[in-house]
């Protein structure tokens, strides 16, 4: 009767359909048929993609209150964060362009973090957070909006150009979304769906 519950996963390399084993912590199932890694169990992965995403949300918050970079020419010094200069570009008839840089380095990645701590913190307390599908769900979708990376990448591309033109400074805003961008791709790597869920209804 356990077994007939357990759900069916295919092999990505032979499609063979068959039941998911109950793997213990660090534990891998193989396909019976190639021998391909089906599953694998990371000890204390809950934990630590909390970890990661509590330490990413933090520099986040600098990252959003401290200036990204300072600009020094012709002996004026020119400084702005992130919400400061997509509302430059608003005011200067850039609103599409304001609205993605808004929404691509502010509004996803900040609901996705905090939808990863409202999952995994309770999770880790051993209790079940409401509307938890529907919580994982909006991060699954909002998580191809998060463009960190792209962002950092235009940043440090722009700074390269500006280097002849003017005295570049970078502000602790910059360095803040790098460590964002380090901490957030390593709380997605440890992040295990099937641990969080296998939680979550222990929790219920």
């Amino acid at each position: 009767m356990g077994m007939a519950e357990q759900p069916l996963v295919a092999c990505h390399d032979c499609d063979l359909l068959q039941r998911e084993p109950l793997l213990p912590q660090g534990g891998v199932a193989r396909c019976r048929r190639c021998g391909a890694t089906l599953l694998r169990s990371h000890p204390q992965s809950t934990e630590r993609a909390l970890a990661f995403t509590l330490g990413a949300l933090f520099l986040f918050v600098l990252a959003n209150v401290f200036p990204i970079v300072g600009l020094k020419l012709s002996g004026d010094f020119v400084q702005t964060t992130l919400l400061g200069a997509a509302q430059v570009m608003y005011r200067n008839d850039m609103r599409l362009v304001a609205g993605l840089v808004l929404v691509t380095t502010f509004v996803a990645p900040l609901t996705q973090m905090l939808a990863m701590t409202y999952l995994l913190l309770p999770a880790c307390l051993g209790r079940r957070p409401p509307q938890a599908r529907r919580v994982f769900r909006g991060m699954t979708l909002i998580q191809p909006w998060s463009m960190l990376e792209v962002f950092v990448l235009g940043i440090l591309v722009a700074l390269v150009k500006l280097a002849h033109l003017a005295i570049v400074v970078p502000g602790i805003a910059l360095w803040s979304f790098g460590g964002v961008m380090l901490l957030m791709a390593a709380a997605t790597a440890a992040f295990d769906a099937r641990d969080l869920w296998t939680r979550l209804e222990a929790a219920r």
